[in-house]
């Protein structure tokens, strides 16, 4: 999505026979094509697109692609410039390469899990966003573009190997290296950064919402006390760990006595790190997302992140087409990339393609 977001052409390689419905919520930008390559004529099928395509992503286990006739080996054979990206949890070599995982084994193995909870609570994955999406898709999508830059110099493709446990191992550098400076010297849930500092944390308003704090800095902690009706003189120092619970039960009960929309006319326009937790109902609302146009929306009035980052030249035009159907586009690519009428009506007898046609809203 991100590739199509900024301008590349993405078609979808959907299963055939294809389920009812597609899982694929981030097909935006994206074309279907319905292709059965477990049979012969499918796998043909795609090895003859990837002869004209730049970059190939599939994200299945280590040596599924082998056994279709579709790994890197053949491909590149046929077609020298093509970027073969490989996106899987483990990937491709290692004890679990072949294992099944999820976006909380793959950060779990990374370490970077150990990191993520309250004291005395378990470890907690923050949805599914660090591996699937930050460590796996951003990753692999930095990777491609990177391949693709290269390949203006050497004219030559690639293979990349885009594990999700070394992708958010990598975004998590600073955790490593940011070790020495004692950051996290204490237990999970106790430090600055992982809920043990007060002036680092959420707190409860009055009606129910939630305000962000962030006030690290003496001089933004200053404004963060000033803005509670504190006064700093008469509190313990900023960095006095034992002090931090008690704190935290302080701000904790101040916070509480107003409206979040009351905590936001004190703090915005301030340095004090004070910012409203917004629901996904509020987000777009918000003055400052509004003035920079953050979330746009597509043909059916769905709401979504607008592309990031803004480029002052070419930025990102995002699809506000819906997403495809599964299907929808076979004969459109086929024919795009030099099949025949006769070849796809072959491939289509041989139940190696389908074609989705979009349902009437009756």
């Amino acid at each position: 999505m991100i590739l199509a977001d900024f301008g590349a052409r993405v078609v979808r390689v959907d299963r055939a026979p294809r389920s009812a419905v597609s899982t694929d919520v981030q097909g935006r930008g994206k074309r279907s094509l319905a292709l059965d390559l477990k049979q012969p004529a499918g796998a043909a099928a795609l090895r003859r697109l990837c002869c004209a395509a730049d970059v190939l992503i599939e994200p299945f286990r280590h040596g599924v692609m082998e056994k279709l006739g579709l790994g890197p080996d053949v491909l590149l054979q046929q077609n020298p410039r093509l970027i073969y990206a490989r996106l899987t949890g483990f990937g491709q070599t290692g004890k679990y390469a072949k294992s099944a995982g999820h976006d909380i084994n793959y950060l779990a193995l990374s370490g970077v899990l150990s990191k993520m909870g309250r004291k005395d609570e378990n470890p907690y994955a923050p949805l599914n966003l660090l591996a699937d999406f930050a460590g796996g898709g951003v990753v692999c999508a930095l990777g491609i573009i990177t391949a693709l830059y290269e390949r203006t110099t050497s004219g030559k493709g690639q293979i990349i190997d885009a594990s999700m446990v070394e992708g958010v191992a990598y975004i998590s550098s600073f955790l490593w290296k940011s070790q020495n400076l004692g950051l996290w010297n204490r237990p999970r849930g106790e430090n600055m950064l992982d809920s043990g500092a007060p002036f680092y944390e959420t707190y409860k308003t009055s009606d129910g919402k939630f305000m962000a704090v962030g006030a690290i800095e003496p001089q933004f902690y200053e404004q963060l006390i000033k803005g509670l009706g504190l006064d700093s003189d008469k509190l313990p120092n900023q960095l006095s760990f034992s002090d931090w619970p008690k704190m935290k039960k302080k701000f904790a009960a101040i916070f509480a006595q107003k409206t979040q929309a009351e905590w936001c006319n004190i703090f915005d326009g301030t340095d004090a790190c004070v910012t409203p937790v917004l629901s996904f109902d509020d987000v777009a609302s918000h003055q400052h997302n509004k003035q920079r146009r953050s979330f746009i929306k597509n043909d059916q009035e769905e709401i979504s992140p607008r592309p990031a980052p803004l480029l002052s030249r070419t930025p990102a035009v995002p699809s506000c087409n819906r997403d495809p159907f599964i299907g929808e586009h076979t004969e459109e690519v086929l024919l795009e990339y030099g099949f025949t009428k006769e070849e796809i009506a072959k491939l289509y007898s041989d139940k190696a393609i389908e074609f989705g046609k979009p349902k009437s809203n009756l």
